[in-house]
């Protein structure tokens, strides 16, 4: 009888650890970025087809919306930031605009995991994100992430602007914010994210691709090659390739940037334009957006040379 007993309590205990393991296990999926992203690469991957078909079947059109973007400099935050990450040891002196670009997205990948804190910083510029990363909460979200690339790309004298990506379905709350940086010797715009573990895109000849370009590319089946972790390029369809196919139908971004863009703190007596640039497809009404926002189909005007 004691035998059953005992045998009986250590097979409960038995269920009840691996219960527990589970629970434990669970939670700890349920707050990682990676379940994040699994669930969302399946749902991405099943309809990468479907959403390539939506970007061939929605083109832009010029128009005569006039706006100007343009990234406002200010050379005594340029220096602090540059001072405080000592921005000029990332690269060497005669590095071009795409090897300093690419230089600090890498310091930024490197040292920011992607993450979604429950709470947003409260402080969304350079030195204040780098300070939360430090003190709070090491990983950032896409904005975030852009906002501290924009930041250190523009202190090191580069033009550079961030820019929501967005999907054509209302119902799809998931969008992605990246850089863009204005490559003078090119005269073009040039894709760069510096979110999870970064992400650029050339074409087979390895010129950098503007999101404008990637979005064509993806419209007429064309190869482009994508440099996951900002190693060796690959044209597989992998996950990366298939959540910006989702999220390059329409984009948004500041018709004015400058430092402390969104840190309220900072931003009396700035011009900030009139809102958000809002580029969309011809006769797509876009589902966010502001009454101060400029909405255009003019693709060429958005990605013309930037206000220096």
């Amino acid at each position: 009888m004691k035998f059953w007993k005992y045998f009986f309590r250590t097979i409960v205990g038995i269920f009840a650890v691996i219960g527990l393991l589970a629970t434990i296990a669970f939670c700890y999926l349920m707050t990682t970025p990676s379940y994040y992203f699994n669930i969302v690469e399946n749902e991405v991957v099943t309809s990468e087809a479907d959403k390539i078909e939506l970007l061939k079947q929605s083109s832009f059109k010029a128009d005569t919306v006039q706006y100007q973007f343009s990234a406002v400099s200010d050379s005594a935050r340029a220096q602090e930031i540059m001072n405080y990450f000592k921005l000029d040891t990332l690269y060497g002196p005669d590095a071009t605009t795409w090897e300093k670009a690419l230089a600090i997205s890498k310091f930024v990948a490197t040292n920011i995991p992607h993450d979604q804190p429950y709470n947003r910083p409260e402080h969304p510029n350079a030195i204040d994100l780098w300070k939360y990363s430090q003190e709070v909460n090491p990983g950032f979200n896409c904005r975030m992430h852009a906002i501290l690339n924009y930041e250190l790309m523009q202190a090191a004298g580069l033009t550079a602007r961030y820019v929501t990506c967005l999907p054509q379905d209302k119902d799809d709350e998931d969008c992605h914010v990246v850089n863009e940086v204005w490559l003078p010797d090119l005269g073009k715009w040039a894709f760069i994210d510096s979110d999870m573990d970064g992400h650029y895109c050339t074409d087979k000849e390895g010129t950098p691709l503007s999101l404008l370009e990637m979005r064509e590319k993806y419209a007429a089946g064309e190869q482009m090659v994508m440099y996951p972790g900002f190693e060796k390029g690959t044209t597989r369809h992998d996950y990366y390739y298939c959540y910006m196919a989702k999220n390059t139908y329409w984009f948004s971004c500041w018709e004015t940037l400058h430092f402390y863009q969104e840190d309220r703190d900072h931003t009396d007596n700035k011009d900030f334009g009139r809102g958000d640039i809002v580029i969309v497809p011809e006769h797509f009404e876009p589902f966010s957006k502001d009454s101060l926002d400029i909405v255009t189909t003019d693709a060429a005007r958005f990605w013309a040379a930037p206000n220096q």
